[in-house]
């Protein structure tokens, strides 16, 4: 169960890690692409962020859900737990509802203000992540102190 829970933090740190680069350095970045150049890089963008992205989202939202359900067992309150996972999906209903629809927008040519609320809707990813990582990293440090 420890290892669970461990698991489940390194995850949270990653994604953490990796949404706050993305959030203060990736979309900003956008902005300096040239025109010419946004299909290309815009292509190239989508194709590699999905291998970054993808994979350690689909273990958290399995081992976040096995966290939740078996949470007592570790002392965990169902409602920390469950809270927890749904920080989970409030970060997949918000990639699928917002911001893949932004990108399907962005792919097909620049525009600054759809860049603009990429970077404004993503807020609500980074600070899912941030309050989830911040809530297992307390529980690591409870249960293994």
């Amino acid at each position: 169960m420890r290892l669970l829970l461990l698991l489940n933090f390194a995850l949270g740190l990653y994604l953490t890690g990796l949404i706050w680069t993305v959030q203060v350095v990736h979309y900003p970045g956008f902005a300096l692409v040239p025109p010419v150049a946004w299909s290309a890089f815009h292509r190239a963008h989508t194709a590699r962020i999905t291998w970054v992205v993808m994979g350690p989202m689909l273990l958290e939202l399995a081992l976040g859900g096995w966290l939740a359900w078996r949470g007592p067992a570790l002392g965990i309150s169902a409602w920390f737990g469950w809270g927890l996972y749904g920080l989970v999906l409030l970060t997949w209903a918000h990639t699928g509802l917002v911001a893949v629809p932004l990108h399907n927008r962005l792919g097909a040519g620049f525009d600054a203000g759809l860049v603009q609320q990429l970077i404004q809707a993503n807020w609500v990813r980074t600070i899912a992540w941030t309050l989830r990582a911040s809530g297992l990293g307390w529980l690591v440090w409870e249960r293994l102190t």
